[in-house]
């Protein structure tokens, strides 16, 4: 089972929403590519799940119960003490980054409570890093919305106004990709969205910004692991 919730007040608009899912059985869930950072608490503590730049296989159990804050693209900022470079394609504890999250009264076996506890815990922490951090790159969604239409690197840079180094550099720190990974990322997770909504395969190439359905389906294949097909599913 899984769920997500609107991410409530106090965020600044940084984060997209906060989720929780236990698992029905044992078993292998497929994590891909979004261009996120979470802050997650399951069976083994909390941790940071950096942006990934292709699959990653979690191996779970039935019962286990996974709660998360999950980042907008670009939106993570400083929170965590380190560039969002620093944490792709990682899980880290919690406790390596300087960062602090109290478990307090709650005790409900490995089933966790979207509303308490550790949701709360974990949500005062973020909210106390938030104040007392920078906020995060003002130009990130522009960036991250000029590559999603298609255009090149070279042609976002001049449109905000960067050179190509200075967009490199901000993309890093703030998505932790350069700009083409974004790019195949954020053009991943439109194609992705169209597919679950019930377009065809042809018009999702299309719409998506793919030369076309075989150039989608490789894509698809390099940052999933699994055809769209069975993403869809």
């Amino acid at each position: 089972m899984y769920e997500e919730r609107p991410p409530g007040d106090g965020f600044d608009g940084r984060v997209t929403c906060v989720w929780r899912q236990v698992s029905d059985a044992d078993g292998t869930r497929l994590v891909v590519p979004d261009g996120c950072v979470d802050l997650i608490w399951g069976p083994s503590g909390a941790f940071v799940a950096g942006p990934d730049t292709g699959p990653m296989p979690v191996r779970v159990r039935a019962g286990d119960a996974f709660t998360g804050i999950r980042f907008k693209p670009g939106g993570v900022g400083d929170v965590f003490g380190v560039p969002a470079h620093a944490l792709r394609d990682q899980r880290v504890p919690v406790a390596d980054l300087g960062f602090s999250v109290s478990d307090g009264e709650f005790s409900v076996g490995r089933h966790v409570a979207m509303s308490g506890g550790r949701l709360a815990s974990m949500r005062a922490a973020v909210v106390a890093r938030l104040r007392a951090t920078a906020p995060a790159d003002a130009a990130a969604p522009a960036i991250a919305e000029a590559l999603r239409t298609g255009r090149t690197v070279g042609e976002v840079a001049w449109t905000l106004g960067f050179s190509e180094r200075q967009l490199l550099r901000r993309s890093l720190a703030s998505f932790g990709y350069g700009p083409k990974v974004l790019q195949r990322v954020v053009r991943f997770q439109r194609a992705l969205q169209l597919a679950r909504a019930g377009v065809a395969p042809v018009e999702v190439a299309v719409v998506s910004g793919y030369a076309d359905q075989a150039h989608l389906a490789n894509e698809v294949k390099r940052l999933s692991g699994v055809t769209l097909a069975e993403l869809r599913r």
